[in-house]
């Protein structure tokens, strides 16, 4: 009887003795491999790029970089204003959801370059500003995580906690504050996270609109990393993505792993 497992409880593997030896090896053995690859690809980046990079133009591309981190936090977060209301009330409701789903699942496929004439046609007819009408581009296939994971996360409540909300009268701001957001706050991170790294992704794309023969470019990591790949610039090409690549390991690791923790241990429905 002491050998069953409660509900709730996370289920342990144990592996004869001689088995964690060999996963131990494996274990040392993998992490030296990953050392070594890391450490061979870094003098290989710093080859290619200390012999024509000034330290002016490495310290730029780090601007370029924190601009593009800068749209995107905003634009992670006019999303959520959107989709969090909308992913909720589709959520609760099992017919929309079955209805709205598939349509999503269209929005989700369509790409983003479609909308560059739209984009286009607008900065030139109404003087817009670039840095902010070429930002929508970014966002445009990669809102959809955000909105597919909170309707998972409201779907996923379990019945009981829906009706004794309902029972205790729980409504307005307090039915979000204290039930809804707590619920679905894990489900909402991973759709964060997701929409963040596509929009890294999507910069490349976004920040030059070219069109009928003219384009405009706006400022950021994207841009730099595009003119440097039509230019056939390896070494620009090879320092943009490094840049992007620290930039998105350093929110990893620094803010959304610890988020994500924060959200797994005080808001998971463990046990039911």
């Amino acid at each position: 009887a002491n050998n069953l497992k409660q509900p709730g409880q996370p289920t342990v593997l144990h592996f004869p003795a001689k088995y964690q030896d060999v996963m131990q090896i494996g274990v040392i053995f993998w992490n030296s491999f990953i050392l070594v690859l890391l450490a061979y690809s870094v003098h290989e980046i710093y080859t290619i790029i200390q012999s024509d990079i000034s330290i002016s133009e490495l310290l730029h591309v780090f601007f370029l970089g924190g601009v593009t981190m800068l749209k995107i936090i905003i634009l992670i977060f006019l999303a959520s204003i959107i989709w969090v209301p909308v992913g909720v009330v589709i959520g609760l409701n099992p017919k929309a959801t079955a209805i709205a789903q598939p349509f999503i699942q269209f929005l989700a496929a369509v790409p983003a370059q479609l909308f560059y004439p739209i984009i286009f046609i607008l900065i030139i007819n109404y003087q817009l500003n670039v840095e902010i009408w070429t930002t929508p581009l970014m966002i445009l296939g990669t809102q959809w995580y955000i909105l597919f994971n909170v309707i998972a996360g409201v779907s996923a409540i379990p019945k009981e906690l829906k009706l004794a909300a309902k029972n205790y009268g729980v409504q307005g701001s307090l039915w979000w504050r204290r039930f809804i957001l707590p619920s679905i706050f894990p489900h909402y991170v991973t759709g964060a996270i997701a929409a963040a790294g596509g929009c890294w992704n999507a910069t490349i794309v976004a920040d030059v609109v070219s069109w009928g023969g003219k384009s405009f470019t706006a400022t950021g990591l994207g841009a730099y990393i595009r003119m440097a790949s039509e230019a056939e610039d390896l070494t620009r090409v090879v320092l943009g993505i490094t840049v992007m690549c620290i930039y998105v390991l350093f929110l990893n690791r620094f803010f959304w792993k610890r988020l994500y923790l924060a959200a797994e241990e005080r808001y998971s429905f463990t046990g039911y």
